[in-house]
């Protein structure tokens, strides 16, 4: 989709990125002395992978008036965003994350200081000039709506604005369960955002939190049932699940998922799965293609230290499709 310089991004995204400090040594990130600085946040992951990826992709949100700022921005310039709605909060901080590291495939401790970051006072306002005419998809995450009330509204608001204006919508639930105030908001308020989706994208553990059920046949039938078209449930190892209605037909489809021969860090791949299915879905990809995508790319992701390190470019990827849709 071609557009010019001056109309709005295709693809937007939204929420917090935050300075990434990785531990350089394993062990107790109290006795750690050495970290390499990195850019840490689900939906900048995504936006970063469909940018990868050749698509034109937006990020709202705010960083303070800071150097780490300034290092988020020039990060995510530099991977092709179009940061027009990223704005400079010059009385709140950008926020900040540490994230040992970790062996033998384990996920990795992480601390955060974000209470009451730039990305905190996101409000309805920061949307006030998107162009949402231009706006083929919407990502969303569960994220945003944890971190404060205004985020909350500014999560309902691009949503509303988006189906308005005839864009798909992907959702990833993201539970971040210490940021809400308690456990049933959270499900409240996720499935409230969910309906409004179009692809609902929760992991197997989530799905079960949210919605109440066990199997992924009867939480995918839960989002369903609120209007979505597709939910595709990620699975961990074993791959990923999809049923929904895409192509005009109920489907339904395990699809397995990729060996790795060394998990070196878990964080990011479930943002990585999101990456490959939303692409793949945007490519006019049928659903197990997409799953299957998700599943490679997200396979990618925990062979290499960071959270976006691992996400490939069009050429990388369209090389290891070829490769890995031809093997039996």
């Amino acid at each position: 989709m071609t557009q010019s310089p001056t109309s709005g991004p295709e693809i937007l995204t939204f929420g917090e990125a935050m300075a990434l400090f990785i531990a350089e040594t394993s062990g107790d990130l109290a006795d750690v002395e050495r970290f390499q600085r990195r850019i840490a946040g689900a939906d900048t992951n995504v936006a970063i992978g469909l940018s990868r990826l050749g698509f034109n992709v937006g990020w709202l949100s705010r960083i303070g008036d800071d150097s780490f700022g300034t290092f988020i921005r020039r990060t995510l310039e530099a991977e092709g965003l179009d940061c027009r709605h990223l704005n400079v909060d010059p009385e709140h901080p950008t926020g900040l994350m540490f994230k040992e590291r970790a062996v033998g495939g384990t996920d990795p401790r992480t601390e955060y200081f974000r209470r009451g970051s730039a990305a905190s006072h996101l409000t309805t306002e920061d949307a006030e000039n998107v162009d949402f005419s231009a706006l083929r998809h919407l990502h969303a995450t569960g994220i945003p709506p944890a971190i404060s009330a205004s985020c909350r509204e500014l999560s309902r608001h691009l949503l509303a604005r988006a189906r308005a204006a005839g864009a798909s919508i992907s959702f990833d639930p993201n539970l971040r369960p210490s940021l809400w105030e308690s456990e049933s908001v959270m499900r409240d308020t996720l499935n409230e955002l969910a309906a409004d989706a179009d692809w609902v994208l929760p992991g197997l553990a989530e799905g079960r939190l949210l919605t109440g059920y066990e199997t992924a046949y009867d939480i995918a039938g839960f989002y369903l049932d609120q209007g979505a078209k597709a939910v595709i449930i990620k699975l961990g190892p074993e791959g990923s699940y999809y049923r929904g209605t895409l192509g005009g037909q109920n489907e339904e489809v395990t699809v397995p998922g990729f060996p790795v021969a060394e998990v070196i860090d878990t964080v990011g791949a479930g943002d990585a799965f999101a990456v490959g299915t939303v692409s793949a879905l945007l490519d006019g990809r049928s659903p197990q293609e997409a799953a299957r995508r998700g599943n490679l790319i997200g396979s990618l992701a925990v062979q290499v230290l960071g959270d976006m390190e691992g996400l490939p470019s069009r050429a990388r990827l369209d090389a290891l499709e070829a490769n890995a849709w031809s093997q039996p």
